[in-house]
Order: C-alpha cells, then structure tokens, then sequence
C-alpha cells in the first residue's frame, strides 16, 4: 500500500514534541482561547506576512465569517469557481448569497482571470479565488479587476499554506486570507481547526467578535455570532508543526518535479504545470489522465491511493440545482473533473514509492486503453 497520506510518518518525527505539548495543555487547565491559541496567532501572522490572524474551529467556518465581516448576505453575489470543494460555496449559502461561478483554467485549475470580469453584476460584492492544490491563483488580474468593480476579496488559501505569488504568500492580497487546519492539509491538526488572515484592524476585531458569539466583551452581545474557536490542544499542535512546514512544502515541491520526471515519457499523462513566479506548495500531485474511472479503480486494486478531487463540479451538485447552471456552462471545470487524479503525496513520500506509483500509473493506462478498445 502506497497512500495518498501517511500522518503516521509525520508522527513518528514529532509525536514526543506534541505529546508533551497535548500533556502541557492538558495540564493547565486553559482549553478555550488560551496562550497557546493566542500565541499561534502571532507565529502563523509573523510567517504569512499579515498584520493580523485569528483562529477558528474549522476553514469553512474562516470563510464563512470573513463573509460575514464584510456584511455580504442576502441579495447579494460572490464570485468563485465549482472546481473545489464545496466549503467555499457552502459558506457562501450559509450568509444567504449567491455563488457565480467562473470557469477555471486548463493548466493550473484555478480561476481563469480573463472571465472574472463577464462574470460581474450590479449585485457582485466579492470574489473568492481558490489556490487549488496549493498552486496560487493570477492574482495580479484579480486584484486589478476587484479593486476597478469595488469588490471585495477573500482568498481561499485552504490547500495552501506557504505558497507564494511573485514572493508574497497566498492570503495578503485580499481583505481575508482563509486556512484549513484539517489533519490532510500541509499544516494539519489532529481534528478540526482554521484561521483568517487580515490586513484590517476592524476586519480582525469584527471576526474576533463573530467567533465568540457576537460579542467583543464577555456577556456583551452585539450581533448574532457563532462559536468557532480554535481550542488550545489544537493550536498547541499546530505551533509544534509550524516550524516544519518550510521543509515540509520544500519536499512536496521535490517530490512533484521527480514525478514530472518519471511522466516526462508518458504523452497519455498531463503533469501540473505552475505558473510563472509563483511557488506552488503541492497540497496535492494532480494529473490528467485518460479513461479516468476505470485507472482509478485499478490503481486502488494495486494498492495505490490515488484519489478523485473533485469527481463533480459544484454547478452539477444537488445543492446548487437552484442556481439553473446546467452542463455545458462549465465546460473546462466539466472536463476537468472527467480526468484529474492526484497521486500520492507527502513531505515523507520515498523516490521508492513514486517509482512504483509512476510505473502503476502508467501500466493502467495501457491496460485501460487496451479494455476500451476491445
């Protein structure tokens, strides 16, 4: 078995130093939006390049309260892609709005930047651009056209912690950045966690008083808020990780160029491409492949853990039937989602194991084709 992530490995390099950190926590008896979330904070704002942080229960609950803080809700329209994950429209549907949806680019599979501005109305208030797989979307363009419309902009920086557009991180660009602390994710927990990224003082004491049930000062509430904090063993965890993650996203990035390599021969496969100044941290390795569905399957009856992200595009989802965006409005995202596969991929991934991915992969596809013209 090869998976797409072993955080076994990861915890055999550090579970003394977490353990101690879980036993210190456990010790104190400050759960709850104590030193070590306040702490966290301060080393995740220091090594993004923002101003301000604040942590969270979970990356949908940072996107969904970065809508919020920027009052966008019922009547109103935030553009973004439906190649993703449904958390980012999902937080768009829980403040009321309306998800439109641009279609992605051929290469990078992030938002194609060119038909963000046909996508705009008198109701658009926001665009969320999505740094899929951890490549970082063409921000310049983006920021160009929000800033000419007035739009506001919240990063969906959930697969990519680290990533750089022309040497500034994913996440400073807009009014809010947005992270997942997902266990899979390049800085994971051991459950459930996210955080906002912000430039803007009232913007950060806006969702410090959202997370904690509308209010700034205990007992004093002034909107309808949520509970989404980010607990202390969680935070303790991540500030053990933190330190890692420049290495960590460094190996993925290696990984990634000898899997080019052993692809390089392989006309049947497309392999990721980056645009250019930009440091993709490779959340996940993404191909596009030939007769998909049928080498998935026998990928996984091999033993490799390749996976499907994402095998339905968000326009095509029961939840947005509403929306009356039928197949065929979509069509780079509807393609797409027909032929990606991401390969196994993690800081501790061996040159060994790739080699036996890439051969795998490629001996489907032959067998694949050879079924098919049968």
């Amino acid at each position: 078995m090869i998976p797409i992530l072993d955080s076994k490995r990861q915890y055999a390099t550090i579970g003394s130093e977490v353990e101690k950190a879980v036993c210190e926590v456990l010790r104190s008896g400050s759960y709850i939006l104590g030193a070590n979330c306040k702490a966290l904070e301060q080393e995740l704002a220091d090594f993004i390049g923002c101003k301000y942080t604040v942590g969270l229960n979970s990356g949908t609950d940072a996107l969904h309260l970065a809508l919020r803080a920027l009052n966008i809700g019922a009547g109103d329209e935030v553009i973004t892609v439906a190649f993703t994950f449904v958390a980012t429209t999902e937080a768009i549907g829980i403040v009321g709005a309306k998800p439109v949806f641009v279609d992605i680019d051929e290469d990078t599979f992030n938002l194609d930047a060119s038909k963000l501005e046909a996508a705009i109305t008198p109701r658009t208030k926001a665009i969320i651009p999505v740094h899929l797989y951890g490549q970082p979307c063409d921000m310049d363009v983006i920021m160009d056209v929000a800033k000419r419309h007035n739009l506001h902009v919240i990063e969906d920086c959930c697969q990519a912690i680290g990533a750089l557009y022309k040497g500034k991180m994913v996440g400073t660009f807009g009014d809010f950045g947005c992270l997942s602390f997902y266990p899979t994710k390049n800085l994971g927990g051991m459950g459930d966690g996210g955080l906002i990224m912000t430039n803007d003082e009232k913007l950060r004491d806006r969702v410090i008083a959202l997370r904690n049930h509308g209010g700034a000062i205990r007992y004093h509430h002034d909107e309808i808020g949520v509970n989404s904090r980010l607990d202390e063993i969680q935070a303790a965890i991540l500030r053990v990780k933190l330190p890692h993650i420049k290495d960590w996203n460094e190996a993925r990035r290696k990984h990634a160029y000898y899997y080019n390599e052993l692809f390089a021969d392989c006309k049947d496969v497309q392999t990721p491409k980056e645009l250019d100044d930009t440091y993709c941290v490779y959340h996940q390795y993404t191909i596009k492949i030939p007769n998909r569905d049928a080498v998935h399957k026998m990928l996984q009856e091999r033993g490799i853990g390749a996976m499907l992200y994402y095998p339905i595009p968000l326009h095509l989802q029961k939840v947005h039937e509403y929306l009356g965006v039928g197949r065929g409005s979509l069509p780079v995202s509807e393609k797409n989602t027909d032929m990606v596969i991401s390969l196994p991929m993690f800081p501790e991934l061996t040159e060994e194991e790739q080699r036996t991915v890439a051969k795998t992969v490629k001996e489907c596809i032959e067998l694949s084709k050879s079924a098919a013209a049968v």
